[in-house]
C-alpha cells in the first residue's frame, strides 16, 4: 500500500464558513424577544503556526460542515441577548476541533435598521492554553 507523501506545513491554513443565514431569537429590545430574526453568522478558523496543510487527507481538514451544524444549533437553541454573546458561543463550540488555534466570528443582525445592511459584533479569540 502506498501512502501519500506528507505535504509541507503551511505558513498559514484558515478555512472560512462566510454569511450563513440563521433564525435566532437575539436582542435585548422589548421587540427583539421572543422573535427570532434574522442573522448572517461569518468564521474564520486558523490551524496553528506550522501545521500540516491537509491537501487531500480529509482525516486533517477543519470542518466547516461541523462548524455550520454547530452555529445553527447553538442560533436554534435559548434566547441570547447580544450579538457578542451568540459570537462567544461560537468561538467556543469551534474549539471542540484541536486543530483550530485561532477563530474569527462576525456576527450581524440583518433587520434592526433599514437603512443598514447589518449591526453586530466581530470577536476574535486564540485557543487557550
Amino acid at each position: 500500500m502506498k501512502s501519500e507523501p506528507t505535504p509541507p506545513p503551511a505558513d498559514r491554513y484558515t478555512v472560512t464558513v462566510r454569511g450563513l443565514g440563521v433564525m435566532c431569537s437575539i436582542g435585548i429590545r422589548p421587540e427583539e424577544q421572543g422573535r427570532p430574526q434574522r442573522v448572517r453568522v461569518s468564521v474564520e478558523l486558523t490551524a496553528p503556526e506550522g501545521a500540516v496543510f491537509p491537501g487531500e487527507n480529509r482525516r486533517r481538514v477543519i470542518n466547516y460542515e461541523k462548524v455550520v451544524a454547530a452555529i445553527r444549533a447553538i442560533a436554534g437553541a435559548a434566547h441570547i441577548d447580544l450579538c457578542e454573546g451568540l459570537a462567544e458561543r461560537i468561538a467556543t463550540a469551534c474549539f471542540a476541533d484541536p486543530r483550530v488555534a485561532h477563530v474569527r466570528v462576525a456576527v450581524e443582525k440583518l433587520d434592526v435598521f433599514p437603512d443598514a445592511e447589518g449591526v453586530g459584533a466581530v470577536l476574535e479569540r486564540s485557543r487557550p492554553r
